[in-house]
């Protein structure tokens, strides 16, 4: 006769990430927690938070790093969709396009800054090829840190271009996991692909979609290394300004605060999707 099975097993399991989350998540935070709101004499306060605030970089930061997260978001999501409907159609060669769309995963978010900073200079392979088909007639400044809003579109590009196939993995295993029996229903009824996509895939998906947008503002306000890449030190977002604060004015207290602005931010968008986009059982359906 078989012995039952443990009922303190699946606890054990989880013993060891729980540990990793506890020594190299809860700790550090605790930590960084107490940085922001001690000063540099170790005098419990806001000092380090007022000196965030009054930094005259600290608002263009904010606003830089909102603008990245609202413009990102949309662009990334119709992307991701396209793909994964793509990946998951019946479509030939599908196969190919699911390992071109998910090649940038490969790519490091250093690595991605510099292919598109050798793409978006003076002499680079964009103003390259419009000369050559005779679209520009001399090259175009894509980096010209004197006009931000280019220099923005720039870092849009390379982050759209790097960070959506992580929503496409999300996507596709949503995708999958609609039942059949619906998508058939609406071919019995004779719906089009945009009734289709509008009635049945969109509602049966919208969990997944909830999730892959978590992630990605999560991660929104962590993009450091294609802003450096691109945007030099003209171009301040959240992430940039605290590892300066850290590594040029090596002050602790004042990276933290802005590690802490960076998990409140985050935290409040959020939020934001969970509530703009509940499930069945949140809406009591």
């Amino acid at each position: 006769m078989r012995s039952r099975p443990s009922t303190l097993l699946p606890y054990l399991l989880l013993v060891p990430s729980v540990a990793y989350l506890l020594v190299f998540f809860a700790s550090p935070m605790v930590q960084a927690f107490g940085l922001a709101f001690t000063s540099t004499t170790g005098e419990w306060g806001l000092s380090s938070l007022s000196a965030m605030v009054s930094d005259d970089r600290f608002r263009p930061a904010v606003w830089t790093t909102l603008i990245l997260l609202v413009v990102l978001l949309p662009i990334q999501l119709a992307l991701a969709l396209a793909m994964s409907m793509i990946i998951t159609g019946r479509l030939r060669g599908k196969g190919f396009w699911l390992y071109v769309f998910l090649l940038p995963l490969g790519v490091s978010e250093l690595g991605a800054g510099i292919l598109w900073y050798s793409i978006f200079v003076e002499q680079g392979w964009l103003n390259t090829a419009l000369q050559s088909v005779g679209i520009i007639d001399r090259p175009v400044l894509w980096l010209d840190y004197r006009e931000p809003w280019r220099v923005i579109g720039t870092i849009v590009v390379a982050e759209a271009w790097r960070s959506t196939s992580l929503l496409v993995i999300i996507l596709v295993g949503g995708l999958r996991a609609i039942p059949k029996d619906y998508l058939e229903a609406a071919d019995v009824f004779h719906a089009g692909p945009w009734q289709r996509m509008r009635h049945v895939v969109l509602p049966m998906l919208r969990p997944t979609i909830r999730t892959a947008l978590i992630v990605r503002v999560v991660l929104a306000f962590e993009v450091f290394a294609t802003v450096i890449a691109l945007g030099g030190t003209a171009t301040d977002t959240l992430a940039t300004q605290a590892n300066r604060a850290y590594t040029e004015f090596q002050d602790a207290h004042l990276a933290s605060a802005y590690g802490l602005v960076i998990l409140v931010v985050s935290l409040v968008a959020v939020g934001i999707v969970l509530a703009a986009l509940p499930t069945r059982r949140e809406r009591g359906e």
